[in-house]
């Protein structure tokens, strides 16, 4: 008869506190947060509980709120008004970061998202080619690192570029050190997925491609889910051109490379809970099919298990409550 008693370890909540492996902690949440320069009220994104199209004043409140329940981090999306085809205008967005850190400074830490897709009207992640069926990689490159330095000088702890083109990372490292800005974080989405579940955000983010363009989709320059070995690769690019964080978008159905990236590459690994991914646990949640904070506190623990540091997850700000129930 087998000596083995694993349940002895598991016989009450004293113990199983005392021997977990992984914890998750607010201090590791990021909050997205999206602000639009067409809107009057702040309004509510379909299907992302709590989460809303801000204005630039209900942006300041929101914020304040978030740091009352205890969350200090942002990753902020700008939507101007105006679209552009290129040469876009990143006044809005540095007026909102400019506006957060003045009114919370050093209390708070204010990653924002670099991309094109708010600001081009056919929401692609860059510069289209005249035919209208390619994004042209080093002009859109060029965009990408203005903005980023734009964002920096505005007062950005970190800049994001989330559009998967090949080489702007040492484009953006490179202006950022050019201009006064070396202290500046990098965060790259390495490894983001030409995916499904992204619908809340682009209606949150009003990027969905559209209009009389050639490209229909991201797939020519996001991942292929059934290609991970392009992960390895464009994480050796990203560590090569001085990312300082990584990404894996969505988290969920890449927990695998997450595992596997975040052991051989030992920069701090975030993983983005994409709105999909949200979206669906909420629903789970709110048919009565699960308990809304043990089905998210089990999501997170997964994620710091698979070996993220940090979480970008719309739930940030309810999420106190989730990690103490």
């Amino acid at each position: 008869m087998s000596t083995i008693n694993l349940r002895r370890l598991r016989q009450d909540p004293h113990i199983r506190a005392m021997t977990r492996e992984v914890s998750v902690s607010v201090e590791q949440l990021i909050q997205p947060c999206f602000v639009t320069e067409a809107g009057r009220e702040p309004q509510a994104v379909p299907g992302l509980t709590g989460v809303f199209q801000e204005t630039p004043d209900s942006l300041l409140h929101r914020v304040e709120s978030d740091l009352r329940a205890g969350v200090s981090k942002f990753l902020l999306f700008g939507v101007p008004a105006s679209r552009a085809e290129h040469d876009v205008d990143a006044r809005f967005t540095c007026s909102q970061i400019e506006a957060l850190k003045k009114r919370f400074g050093k209390d708070i830490w204010l990653g924002v998202d670099v991309c094109m897709c708010s600001y081009t009207p056919h929401g692609h992640c860059g510069v289209l080619n005249l035919e209208g069926d390619h994004v042209d990689n080093s002009a859109s490159v060029r965009e990408l690192a203005n903005l980023a330095l734009h964002y920096a000088q505005a007062g950005a702890d970190c800049v994001a570029p989330s559009d998967m083109m090949d080489g702007r990372i040492a484009a953006i490292r490179q202006a950022l050190d050019g201009n006064g800005c070396e202290r500046t974080v990098l965060m790259s989405y390495a490894v983001k997925f030409h995916s499904t579940l992204y619908g809340p955000f682009r209606v949150a983010a009003d990027s969905a491609p559209s209009g009389a363009v050639k490209l229909k989709d991201r797939a020519s320059y996001q991942l292929d889910p059934a290609r991970a070995g392009e992960a390895w690769l464009c994480t050796q690019r990203d560590v090569d051109e001085g990312a300082d964080i990584l990404m894996v978008k969505p988290g969920l159905p890449y927990l695998d490379l997450l595992r596997d990236l975040s052991r051989e590459f030992k920069q701090p690994w975030a993983v983005y809970q994409v709105s999909g991914e949200y979206a669906a646990l909420e629903s789970l949640a709110a048919a009565g099919m699960a308990p809304r904070a043990a089905l998210h506190r089990e999501i997170l623990t997964a994620f710091r298990r698979a070996g993220a540091s940090m979480i970008i997850t719309y739930g940030a700000r309810s999420a106190r409550a989730w990690l103490e129930g």
